[in-house]
C-alpha cells in the first residue's frame, strides 16, 4: 500500500540510505516484508502495512537511521520484538511508515545479584532472560506476562504486568538510555551522570523523572533498560479459589481488595472467567458444536468439566515460609467469611522442583486461546482501570457483558485487582475468517470505549487502530494532556518521522491529515 506521509521517491532515498547503513540483507522492502511486519490480527491488514522494514544492531545504527529518515520525511516505526498480539504486533499506527526492527539488539547486559536488577536492550525476550539468570542458579527472580515470547523492554515500556510481586513491570524500570528523534544520545535519571554507578538503583536522582515519559510514547528510541528483579524467597504458597455465579464477582472482589492494600496479598490477583480458562483447553467445538452465543447450560457443563466456577483466581505468596504461613491464614479466613470455595494451599520451598515454583517462567500457552472460534484466530484486549470498588466492577462486568452478547461473542473478561485500582482486562476472540464476525467485533469495541468513558473510567492501553479514539476519552480541559504531548512531541521531533500517532500523539506536520 503507497506510504500516505511519504512517496515512492522519498522511500527509495531512505532505503538506499539504510542499505548503506546496515547492509543489505537488514532491508527489508519486498511484498513479502511489509506483509511480515503486518498487524496479523488486523480488521484491515492494509490500514497498518508498514513500507517495509530495517534492522538496527547497534545505536549507531539508530542514530544514522534516524538521520536519514528525517533527511527523506520518512516516518520511522520502532519495535522491540513485535509480538504484543492483540496490540497491533509489529504494524504501525499509520501505513506507510518504515518499521525500526530492534530484535537483533538483544544482549543481557548485566545482572547485579546483590542490588537486584538487570539491563537489558530492547530484543531480549522473557525468555532469553530466564536463561540468562537460569545459568547463575536463578540468583533473582523475573515476573513474566501471561505470554512470553515478547521482549522484555517492549513490555514494561508498554505498561505490561505479571501476576508476580513485581507485576508493575513500568514501575520496576530504572534508568533508560534512549536515542531522541535527532538522534542525539541521553540516559535518564543518574545515568546523566557519566559513570554513576546508582544509575539502576534509585529513581530519586536530580531534576524531572523521564523513565516513565518514555513509557506508551514516540518521544525517543529506549536502548538499555534497567529493570528490578526480585530476590528469590524462601517458599511460595499458592491458592485456587472459585465463584460458582457471574454475579460472584462483586464479592470476589470485595475480598481482594482491602487484602491487596493491606500487602497481605503482594500482587495484583485476578478473576478469570471459565471462557477464559476452557479457551486455553481448546476450541470452543471441543465443548459445544453449536452457532451463536454459547448457551449458560452449556458454559455449566464446560465448567463442570474443567472443574472451574464462573470466575476463578489464584493467589500466590512469597517470601520467608513463616511470614507467608501467617499471612495464608489471614486470607483463607478472608474466603471462608466471604463464602468463596478454596482449594488447599500449595507449599513450594526452596530446593524443590523449580517447575512449581510459581516464579516467573515464560511461557506461550496463553495463545491458544485465539483457536476458540476456529479459523485463522484473532483477539483484541480492551482493558479498562477503575477503582478497587466491587460495585463499581461488578457494574462494569454487567455493562460489558451486555455488550458482548449484544454482538454476539462470548464473554471473556478478568479482573486485575490491586488495593487501589482494579483493571478490567477483556479479552475478544473471533474468526479472523468470518468477515461477519470481525464486524461486530470491531463495533464492539467501539461500542466499549464509549461505553467505558461514559462510566467515567478509561484504557491504560490499547490497539493501534484504537489509539487516536481512546486518547480521545481523555478530554480533561479540552484535551489538555494532548496538547502537553504534542507540545513536547513537536520540541523532541520537528520533522515528526518517529511513530507518528502512538497513543494518539501526532506531531504538527501531519494533524491535519
Amino acid at each position: 500500500m503507497p506510504a500516505p506521509f511519504a512517496d515512492a521517491a522519498a522511500l527509495a532515498r531512505f532505503f538506499d540510505a539504510a542499505r548503506a547503513i546496515v547492509g543489505e540483507d537488514r532491508v527489508f522492502a519486498a511484498e513479502d516484508d511489509r506483509r511480515a511486519y503486518a498487524d496479523q490480527m488486523a480488521f484491515d491488514p492494509a490500514a497498518h502495512q508498514p513500507s517495509g522494514a530495517v534492522a538496527a544492531e547497534s545505536v549507531e545504527h539508530i542514530q544514522a537511521l534516524l538521520k536519514a529518515a528525517a533527511a527523506a520525511r520518512v516516518p520511522l516505526w520502532p519495535i522491540s520484538r513485535g509480538k504484543n498480539f492483540g496490540y497491533g504486533g509489529s504494524a504501525p499506527v499509520q501505513a506507510g511508515a518504515v518499521v525500526l526492527d530492534l530484535s537483533r539488539m538483544n544482549r543481557v547486559l548485566e545482572i547485579n545479584q546483590q542490588l537486584g536488577y538487570c539491563v537489558v536492550e530492547p530484543g531480549v525476550s522473557f525468555y532469553d532472560l530466564f536463561d540468562a539468570l537460569a545459568r547463575i542458579g536463578h540468583p533473582l527472580w523475573m515476573s513474566v506476562p501471561g505470554n512470553s515470547w515478547g521482549s522484555v523492554a517492549g513490555n514494561a515500556l508498554e505498561r505490561g504486568v505479571g501476576p508476580q510481586p513485581y507485576g508493575d513491570h513500568a514501575a520496576q524500570i530504572c534508568g533508560l538510555e534512549v536515542v531522541l528523534p535527532d538522534a542525539s544520545l541521553v540516559r535518564t535519571g543518574a545515568g546523566a551522570l557519566d559513570g554513576n554507578t546508582a544509575w539502576h538503583v534509585t529513581k530519586n536522582s536530580y531534576g524531572p523523572g523521564w523513565d516513565q515519559l518514555f513509557c506508551q510514547s514516540n518521544f525517543g528510541v529506549v536502548t538499555k533498560l534497567g529493570l528490578w528483579l526480585m530476590p528469590p524467597p524462601e517458599a511460595t504458597m499458592s491458592l485456587s479459589l472459585q465463584l460458582p455465579e457471574a454475579d460472584d464477582i462483586e464479592r470476589g472482589i470485595a475480598m481482594h481488595a482491602p487484602l491487596r492494600l493491606r500487602g497481605i496479598i503482594d500482587h495484583d490477583a485476578a478473576w478469570v472467567s471459565y471462557v477464559g480458562i476452557a479457551s486455553y483447553a481448546g476450541p470452543r467445538s471441543m465443548f459445544w458444536q453449536g452457532e451463536g452465543l454459547l448457551p449458560e447450560a452449556e458454559g455449566a457443563k464446560i465448567r463442570e468439566k474443567l472443574g472451574v466456577g464462573w470466575w476463578n483466581s489464584q493467589v500466590n505468596l512469597f517470601g520467608p515460609e513463616a511470614v507467608i504461613a501467617a499471612k495464608a491464614k489471614i486470607i483463607s479466613a478472608a474466603a471462608k467469611d466471604a463464602g468463596i470455595a478454596a482449594a488447599d494451599w500449595q507449599v513450594w520451598r526452596q530446593g524443590d522442583d523449580f517447575g512449581l515454583s510459581q516464579a516467573g517462567i515464560p511461557s506461550t500457552r496463553d495463545m491458544a486461546m485465539i483457536d476458540w472460534y476456529g479459523g485463522r484466530g484473532g483477539h483484541l484486549g480492551f482493558s479498562p482501570v477503575m477503582p478497587s470498588d466491587a460495585k463499581l466492577a461488578a457494574e462494569q462486568f454487567r455493562r460489558t457483558r451486555k455488550r458482548y452478547e449484544e454482538f454476539g461473542v462470548d464473554y471473556y473478561g478478568a479482573f486485575g485487582v490491586g488495593g487501589r485500582q482494579t483493571v478490567a482486562v477483556n479479552e475478544i476472540l473471533y474468526n479472523r475468517d468470518d468477515p461477519d464476525q470481525a464486524r461486530r467485533v470491531h463495533a464492539l469495541f467501539d461500542a466499549l470505549i464509549r461505553d467505558t468513558h461514559q462510566a467515567g473510567f478509561g484504557e491504560y492501553r490499547t490497539h493501534i487502530g484504537y489509539m487516536d479514539a481512546v486518547a480521545q476519552t481523555f478530554d480533561f480541559n479540552n484535551h489538555a494532556m494532548r496538547r502537553l504531548n504534542e507540545t513536547l512531541k513537536d520540541a523532541l521531533d520537528p520533522h515528526g518521522i518517529l511513530a507518528p500517532g502512538k497513543q494518539g500523539i501526532w506531531p504538527r506536520a501531519w494533524r491535519d491529515r
